[in-house]
């Protein structure tokens, strides 16, 4: 097997692919990411990467990156059979990627970031004003020589990030650029300059992967186009400017899994005056002019792409964040902006999506973590009467059939289906009336699942009112009562779920427009 450093140079064969990644397998534990997944991209083409949230896009670029080793599979390029065991060895190659998140580093320059990792220098000495040279001379070769090589990152705009980011990748010399998501944090005429931008690389023979959910984009920017569902191929090299939006959707849509949801009521007519109403909120670059009243008894469901606002309205309701603009309401009173104490009081309680690491206390038992919001209600004179909070920890886990039914139990020890069980009971002893819950079943098995599923329904049921965020459209039409559509932080569809399928959603988060 040769090293990275033997496949830098090779010519592409003649009209053969630049890179060929075959029968690409990645688990972790409990999941398998990536199953037998293949992609080829070809010498100076725009080669899209498409699929739903899950569906094994992010992994299957780290592997190519060299972030993640594949458990099976092989990567050629040029023609040979490479080995990417770190990102080292991916830039030797000359495989940069451009990940959503820029990982930039705001005190250092853009000179400093630019060659970061591969400073420029003789005999252990750097040469600043060589580097400064160079990157003058790659923001000109990418349209923006007024970018000033001494100008702090942290000072430029996000479009100015994103440059940075391209000339970083070819100070590498790179062959095949990898850009994820690239178009999300930029204005029309910035997305504009990004296709001048990747037209000109891939006039000079460079190769775009291009990551995006923007169906309009694929077929003004893309070549070909390969689809990811379930971690595996769903179809690979169709033409990118030809093939139906409706046949794209299709192959994203279809899934292994059954989805084994409660019966909905006959017909859910949540009573009475809403207990949150959501008015005209808004959070700058994040979400905007969002409305929505929830009834007690009612679920509704959120349904958007990763970036659509959809986590960051749920955190901004709870308190968790600040919005710039609008008002949350909680029996037709004013919430005040930005307080968590004051949600909490209200009767507001989340669980987020991320729970171990911002809902869960990993190394305290099941009754601490359950009793966490309620921690005053078992003070006695300054004490915590530590049998009454274990008392209480357990009556609630044991209505949500918490297993192993122990309360002393670490919770690391829970599985993670047991593990959002504990948050919910946290948040049914506070007594809560409104439930925000943002992606319940992720890291669940399927079994698990349905009992959540079955859980929710059975919380709505007895009155509490459920807003719901998840990535599975299905989940979210399974689930709900109604759902909001969320498309690049506007709600561009409001109405029952019944009148939707998957398809409908996923051509509203696509290419729908929002609503006046």
């Amino acid at each position: 097997m040769p090293s990275p450093s033997e496949a830098t140079a090779p010519p592409v064969p003649d009209g053969g692919p630049l890179l060929t990644m075959t029968g690409i397998t990645k688990s972790f534990p409990g999941v398998r990411a990536l199953d037998g997944v293949d992609l080829e991209v070809l010498p100076g083409e725009v080669h899209c990467l498409l699929g739903q949230n899950g569906a094994g896009k992010s992994t299957l670029i780290k592997v190519l990156a060299g972030a993640h080793r594949p458990d099976a599979g092989a990567i050629t390029w040029c023609g040979r059979p490479v080995q990417l065991t770190s990102p080292t060895a991916a830039m030797s190659c000359g495989i940069a990627t451009i990940y959503q998140e820029l990982d930039l580093v705001d005190g250092l320059s853009v000179s400093e970031n630019i060659h970061l990792g591969h400073e420029l220098s003789t005999a252990g000495f750097l040469h600043p004003a060589s580097a400064r040279e160079a990157s003058a001379a790659l923001l000109a070769r990418l349209g923006h020589p007024e970018i000033d090589p001494d100008t702090p990152v942290g000072a430029l705009a996000a479009a100015g990030r994103q440059i940075v980011s391209m000339a970083r990748a070819l100070s590498h010399d790179a062959r095949l650029i990898v850009m994820d998501e690239p178009s999300a944090v930029l204005d029309s005429d910035e997305v504009d300059n990004l296709f001048r931008i990747v037209a000109d690389l891939t006039a000079s023979g460079v190769a775009v992967v291009y990551i995006s959910h923007r169906l309009a984009e694929i077929r003004r920017i893309g070549d070909r186009v390969t689809v990811l569902k379930d971690g595996r191929t769903a179809a690979r090299g169709l033409p990118a400017h030809s093939t139906p939006t409706r046949d794209i959707v299709s192959l994203m849509t279809g899934r292994k899994v059954e989805y084994a949801f409660p019966e909905r009521p006959p017909a859910p007519e949540a009573a009475g005056r809403p207990v949150l109403e959501v008015q005209g909120l808004a959070r700058e670059g994040e979400f905007a002019h969002v409305d929505l009243a929830l009834r007690p008894g009612e679920i509704l469901g959120l349904a958007g792409l990763v970036g659509s606002g959809r986590s960051e309205l749920l955190e901004t309701i709870y308190g968790a964040r600040r919005p710039s603009a609008g008002r949350v309401l909680v029996d037709g009173r004013p919430l005040r902006p930005g307080s968590v104490l004051a949600a909490v009081r209200a009767g507001i309680g989340l669980a987020p999506e991320e729970r171990k690491a911002q809902g869960l206390l990993m190394l305290e038992s099941v009754t601490r973590n359950v009793s966490l919001s309620s921690l005053a209600r078992f003070a006695r004179a300054g004490w915590l009467d530590r049998a009454a909070e274990r008392s209480a920890a357990h009556r609630g886990t044991g209505e949500l059939s918490l297993r192993p039914a122990d309360p002393d139990r670490p919770v690391r020890t829970l599985s993670g289906g047991n593990q959002q069980k504990v948050v919910l009971a946290r948040w049914l002893l506070r007594g809560c009336r409104v439930l925000l819950l943002d992606e319940p079943t992720r890291g669940v098995d399927v079994g698990a699942r349905a009992e959540l599923y079955t859980l929710i329904r059975r919380l709505a049921d007895d009155g509490v009112a459920v807003l719901l965020v998840s990535s599975e459209v299905p989940e979210v039409l399974g689930l709900a009562d109604r759902v909001l559509v969320l498309r690049e932080g506007r709600v561009v569809h409001g109405g029952p779920a019944r009148e939707l399928d998957e398809h409908r959603v996923l051509d509203l988060v696509m290419e729908g427009s929002p609503s006046s």
